[in-house]
């Protein structure tokens, strides 16, 4: 089947992106912007911040706007939603949160909840989210993303798309003009004949150009060969990375494309899923809505 869009109603995302450079790159968007100090004074900016401080501060303000007691949390899986997991962790621990249950969106941050306490459900048990939180690898000026890079795509895109609002945390640099030259397209495809479902894929239409690679070795190191055996995710199957020299012309034709494939699971279009963006920076925290 192909996508669908999805309700406005229940497209509600919050992007966290860590800009460096605020002034330079928030003129790529059209999108209304609002802006906040954070961690910088005006007679002291920092001059630098290390990706995991950035990671770290938008991590936290998501869980911190956006998290109310009593809710159902759709946990991400990355490097940047590692954070905001932590200060679920933390506000539940503190007795600040109570009652949140988190549904993860992969088996590391199963892991990672589960020692930080955070009660556990699936979308077995609950399927309406309040609000998910997770990162992106790409962000165009309509707020689309890539995602899974990390591998979860399937997971993440199945949890996040019942989530009312979908809160994104990404750093200034997966800012892009067009989705596809700055992060390879991942597609989870089924083992069964996989290297007939990478040919069709690589000849879809909205396609064109791309260069089509099976991702080797760890399925959570994006497209980085770390291994000679093709990489499993979660749920057993392979990925295929994408690769563009040009922007994707059409990201939501190509995601129909993708979907009616048959031996293609999921994509990593994460299209119309997009509320806000809230960016942190060495300047300081911006907010993009769409």
């Amino acid at each position: 089947g192909s996508e669908k869009r999805r309700p406005r109603m229940h497209s509600a995302v919050v992007l966290v992106a860590a800009a460096v450079a605020f002034d330079s790159r928030a003129s790529l968007f059209g999108a209304s912007t609002t802006r906040t100090a954070f961690a910088a004074s005006s007679k002291a900016r920092p001059t630098m911040s290390s990706q995991d401080d950035l990671k770290k501060q938008v991590g936290y303000k998501a869980v911190d706007d956006y998290v109310k007691s009593g809710m159902v949390v759709g946990l991400g899986t990355g490097s940047t939603a590692y954070f905001a997991v932590e200060r679920v962790g933390e506000k539940l621990k503190s007795g600040e949160l109570k009652d949140v249950i988190g549904i993860p969106t992969s088996i590391r941050t199963k892991e990672q909840a589960e020692s930080l306490g955070i009660p556990l459900v699936t979308l077995d048990d609950k399927s309406e989210l309040d609000v998910a939180i997770d990162g992106a690898d790409a962000v165009d000026p309509k707020l689309n993303l890539v995602k899974g890079g990390g591998g979860a795509l399937l997971r993440e895109k199945m949890v996040e798309v019942c989530a009312k609002k979908f809160i994104v945390i990404v750093d200034e640099s997966k800012l892009c003009d067009g989705l596809g030259p700055s992060f390879p397209l991942p597609v989870e495809i089924t083992p069964f004949c996989h290297e007939h479902t990478l040919r069709k894929v690589a000849a879809l239409p909205g396609a064109k150009g791309c260069e089509a690679k099976l991702r080797l070795g760890s399925a959570a190191t994006g497209s980085t060969v770390d291994g000679d055996e093709p990489a499993v995710t979660d749920n057993g199957n392979y990925i295929v990375d994408l690769f563009f020299k040009e922007p994707i012309p059409d990201p939501r034709a190509l995601a129909a494309q993708l979907k009616e494939t048959v031996g293609v699971v999921d994509h990593g279009l994460f299209c119309d899923m997009t509320t806000a963006c809230i960016v942190a920076g060495a300047e300081g925290v911006y907010v993009k809505e769409p």
